[in-house]
């Protein structure tokens, strides 16, 4: 009861008001020094303050002002029971009522796709952001695009020779041009990709060396024209490889180029839009190998292999072994069957 502000504020009052009758009062000492020392002693301070007529005055009064806080008026309730209750035509009937979309599952839903449509939209505008090309100056744009149209094109060129000749089995005859024509642009083809891809590699690697020259990023010395060395070394071998090899070869040059391009972009020792624009066109020229490929498995048993660079390498060391051979085998064989295989070939002769 004495724990509300009214009752706290009244105990405050009363304790100022009774002050002298507790200084009258004859209390034990033994019941001050108890009210002193525990909170709990305090009930008997309270039996003996009652004692003061002002103070029953007082609490009398605070019981009474609680019973007819809990009272309750029955007769008003029951008139308030029976009355009929009137509709307000200026309150909004909108503000009563759950819309449509507000009931089993509605809202939820349709903020769950608000949320999804605004991820979506953020993940795209994060991915555009990443891989936009305004910064990069429009000559290098233009130029690059360009550089890789031969190597779409010959892909492309592919990918149509492969039609060709798959046609022609099948059918007897090719739509534009006969079997044989296709797989002989086909030959045509393949060294000039395969050249074009290693001569791209080595242009690759050469940037680094311009970058060196120009001293971006601070100067870097051998590590920087290492890079440049490599690329020519590791494309140079593919002119030599066969065609399939060569061209899985060389797309993972092309990979490993843009790696370090990439690391070099956020290492600063390259323009910070090297890095998305090694991505475009790897990837351009990256799809293209992988269409080149996939063409080239299409009719990998239905075409012959043409003597390549390799083939006539081998053709040049057979050449180089076989009178090696042939004057170890007569220093071998005994003076009178060198002079048989002498006559013999005579007699031919004469004949």
């Amino acid at each position: 009861m004495f724990r509300s502000s009214a009752s706290r504020g009244l105990l405050r009052g009363l304790n100022t008001a009774v002050q002298p009758s507790f200084r009258a009062a004859a209390i034990p000492t033994r019941t001050l020094f108890r009210s002193q020392l525990c909170t709990l002693s305090r009930r008997p301070q309270i039996s003996l303050v009652v004692q003061s007529p002002v103070l029953k005055q007082q609490l009398a009064r605070l019981q009474i002002s609680r019973v007819n806080a809990d009272a309750v008026d029955t007769k008003a309730e029951a008139k308030v029971a029976h009355e009929k209750l009137h509709s307000d035509p200026s309150v909004s009937t909108s503000s009563s009522i759950h819309p449509v979309l507000g009931e089993v599952g509605g809202a939820s839903e349709s903020v769950q796709d608000a949320e999804m449509l605004a991820g979506v939209k953020t993940d795209m505008k994060t991915i555009q952001d990443t891989f936009s090309l305004e910064n990069v100056p429009r000559e290098a744009y233009y130029i690059g695009l360009a550089g890789v149209l031969p190597y779409v094109a010959t892909s492309l060129s592919t990918v149509y020779c492969a039609f060709e000749i798959h046609r022609a089995t099948e059918l007897g005859t090719g739509l534009f041009v006969n079997g044989k024509t296709a797989e002989a642009l086909l030959h045509v083809l393949e060294p000039l990709q395969i050249g074009y891809g290693a001569t791209i590699i080595s242009f690759l690697g050469a940037i680094h060396w311009g970058l060196e020259w120009a001293g971006y990023g601070g100067t870097q010395g051998y590590p920087r024209y290492a890079i440049g060395v490599a690329a020519t070394a590791l494309a140079w071998p593919t002119i030599l490889m066969p065609v399939e090899y060569a061209l899985i070869t060389q797309f993972l040059i092309f990979n490993f180029l843009y790696y370090h391009d990439s690391r070099a972009t956020k290492s600063g020792l390259a323009p910070p839009w090297y890095g998305v624009y090694r991505f475009v066109l790897t990837f351009i020229v990256g799809s293209a190998i992988v269409v080149s490929l996939v063409g080239r498995g299409q009719i990998a048993d239905r075409i012959e292999r043409p003597t390549g660079p390799a083939d006539r390498v081998l053709q040049l060391r057979d050449t180089q072994i076989e009178p090696e051979d042939e004057a170890a085998r007569k220093k071998y064989l005994p003076e009178g069957d060198d002079v048989d295989e002498e006559d013999e070939d005579d007699s031919d002769d004469d004949e």
